[in-house]
């Protein structure tokens, strides 16, 4: 087949067209008719609300200044964040309903309040996470921190990984950061900030409580990102989530296994008990190799399913 070549000058440059292969130019095209019936519905259905901030509002049983403008102000910010992200509250409802059980019967022991598990919550999402700092796990321990209150933290294993023992060393932090500052409130700040950075700040500004400090960004939204948490997570249909109870994450019912010897390979340790490497170190994420020395003889306690989960975490066995 013969092609003819034409040339097309436009201005400046040129174009070449093969006119056997392709037609650019004696075309019609007719526009497409505007539809409006998309954007008439988006109108109509797409609806995005204020909120109303709630009367009361207290954090471990001390009552929240709302009268105060600022106050009220950063509140609605992070009930707004915190509710028109979805997704995120979504996990994080799923993820309590499986880890507040663990957290909750700790904070009681220990003698701190409950609203405490809110912290953890917003400071990991309930995940072990690790972040920029070096600050690890649900509680967002830093390594030094973790020693001084008693977790073992080394190559083979490191505590701030298992949720029980990291709880408690985060409740002996917070009762000791209470009796320095004086109140809760104080104590969940110094949690962000240290106990010795929110001291400074306190005498600094001549002030006794947290809503009277002028912080940095990240500590004055710190309480108030714990507020929002309990606010949605204790009147979720309020903010407009709605679940049933099947769609919630649910706790997996453990045993505890004592070790006081070598390990030479978790593979093979996991399997005298029906379940697999990754089920072993899904349940114990502080047993950060495939072995354990323990050269020591210490006693660990080791989570593996119930009998009655074996079919929930496996799914041959």
């Amino acid at each position: 087949m013969k092609i003819k070549i034409q040339t097309i000058i436009f201005g400046i440059g040129l174009i070449t067209v093969g006119t056997g292969l392709f037609q650019f130019f004696g075309s019609t095209t007719t526009p497409e008719k505007e539809d409006y019936t998309h954007q008439e519905k988006f109108n109509r259905d797409y609806k995005i609300y204020t909120l109303n901030i709630p009367e009361k509002v207290s954090f471990a049983g001390e009552k929240v200044p709302l009268e105060l403008v600022d106050v009220r102000e950063k509140l609605d910010r992070e009930l707004l964040v915190n509710t028109y992200w979805q997704s995120n509250m979504l996990l994080y409802i799923k993820r309590s309903n499986k880890w507040f059980p663990v957290i909750e019967p700790i904070l009681k022991k220990e003698g701190v309040p409950e609203d405490f598990k809110y912290l953890a919550l917003i400071e990991s999402g309930l995940t072990q996470v690790v972040s920029p700092a070096g600050a690890v796990g649900f509680w967002q321990i830093m390594e030094g921190t973790g020693k001084d209150y008693g977790l073992e933290i080394n190559a083979e294993v490191d505590e701030r990984y298992h949720v029980e023992k990291a709880t408690e060393a985060a409740c002996k932090y917070l009762k000791e950061a209470k009796e320095k500052h004086g109140s809760w409130t104080l104590a969940a700040a110094s949690y962000n900030i240290g106990m010795n950075g929110l001291g400074k700040q306190l005498e600094r500004q001549k002030v006794d409580d947290y809503y009277d400090l002028l912080l940095n960004t990240e500590t004055g939204r710190y309480v108030f990102r714990i507020l929002a948490a309990k606010e949605i997570l204790s009147n979720p249909t309020k903010f407009g989530f709605n679940y049933r109870q099947k769609d919630l994450w649910e706790t997996i019912e453990t045993r505890q296994v004592t070790v006081d010897t070598t390990v030479t390979d978790f593979a093979v340790f996991a399997q005298q008990f029906d379940i697999n490497y990754k089920v072993l170190k899904d349940l114990n994420p502080w047993l950060r190799q495939s072995y354990l020395k323990n050269y020591s003889k210490k006693t660990y306690s080791i989570q593996v399913p119930t009998e009655r989960s074996l079919d929930l975490v496996m799914l041959d066995h």
